[in-house]
């Protein structure tokens, strides 16, 4: 008894001496962090004055695709954290490889004039630092390409194993040159430490001239907040639609896509979420109307959920939403829209596909 008494104060006594080691560690890593922390302005140009070479015109039809490419780590065969999963890293270097390239040759296929994506890492831990742009811009040869950061952090130190460092963000693809682009800061939900290490989340928005007009087609790419508890998603959705207003109030074109984390309020879904552990926000399609129109594909669920592995599983009652899409101006014709199913193969969303007309005056 007395060398176990023994043996336990030595532990108390390591314990204590312990503690302040570790929370003098947690102290510093928490200032380098704060110090470190990604600050971007409320605007910051992408690309400006751009020399133009090929341009779009009105009266003809073009195509666009918008995919969340899920970092190149979030095949059938991940599942995460965040989403309900167990896991943080969701797939080896040659998984991520795999990933990718599936991306690029699906985006190929679908020979589109525009191409929007989201979660595209350029160096991250959890993909292996991978400069996911060199893959995915091969998916349009002679294109212009803007980038905007969503996600820049030295170090993610949860959970264990943490996430790491990420540089992750939007990716915008035109056969048509941009003349400029921008970085536009979107409300940040989150407050301070945790605000530090989170995403900061934006819109790119490319300018791209036409040959026939003084008008622009204003494109714009985004990922909008998906794990506030909704105030988040309303203020970023209020001023994505504040952007569109003003830019379809000067005459330009205006298309806004991407990974809305929202359901349109006019789309019935015929995919079941019910029980998933995270469920979309959702948004009042009638704040829109008459000058925009909120485009959406039923032909395939958008995005399922990552609260466990799809490959496998019984797909029918798997878990799946109505979260990607499109908003367009009343200048924008609209002739398909169509959510390309990829049995989410490569990524936890599905590319969605849109051909448009852009009205002459």
């Amino acid at each position: 008894m007395i060398i176990l008494m023994k043996i336990l104060k030595l532990i108390l006594k390591i314990i204590l001496r312990l503690i302040p080691v570790l929370l003098l560690i947690a102290i510093i890593g928490l200032g380098v962090l704060t110090i470190t922390e990604y600050r971007p302005k409320d605007t910051e140009t992408v690309i400006a004055d751009h020399p133009v070479t090929a341009e779009f015109r009105t009266g003809e039809e073009y195509t666009l695709v918008t995919w969340n490419c899920g970092y190149g780590a979030l095949g059938d065969n991940a599942d995460f954290f965040m989403d309900g999963g167990k896991s943080v890293y969701t797939a080896d270097k040659d998984r991520v490889q795999l990933n990718l390239n599936g991306i690029r040759d699906t985006l190929k296929a679908q020979d589109a004039d525009l191409i929007l994506l989201q979660e595209v890492d350029i160096n991250s831990d959890r993909s292996y630092h991978t400069d996911e742009r060199t893959i995915l811009k091969q998916a349009m040869a002679g294109g212009t390409e803007a980038f905007a950061y969503n996600f820049n952090t030295l170090y993610v130190p949860y959970p264990l194993p943490p996430i790491g460092h990420v540089e992750s963000g939007l990716y915008t693809l035109s056969s048509a040159d941009i003349r400029q682009a921008e970085r536009i800061a979107l409300p940040t939900p989150f407050s301070w430490p945790v605000r530090i290490v989170n995403l900061k989340r934006c819109l790119l928005v490319s300018r791209i001239p036409l040959a026939d007009t003084d008008k622009e087609l204003v494109l714009v790419n985004l990922h909008l907040e998906a794990y506030d508890d909704g105030a988040g998603k309303e203020a970023q959705t209020r001023a994505l639609m504040d952007l569109l207003i003003n830019e379809y109030g000067k005459g330009n074109y205006v298309i806004a896509g991407g990974d809305f984390n929202q359901q349109f309020s006019d789309v019935k879904s015929p995919y079941q979420s019910t029980g998933a552990p995270w469920q979309p926000g959702r948004i009042d399609v009638e704040a829109y109307r008459p000058d925009f129109s909120t485009q959406m594909s039923t032909t395939a669920p958008t995005c399922r959920s990552l609260d466990r592995k799809y490959a496998g599983a019984d797909q029918k009652s798997f878990p799946c939403y109505m979260i990607d899409g499109y908003i367009v101006s009343a200048n924008v014709q609209v002739n398909t829209i169509e959510t390309i199913d990829t049995d989410f193969r490569y990524s936890d969303h599905n590319p969605v596909r849109m051909s448009f007309r852009l009205l002459p005056e």
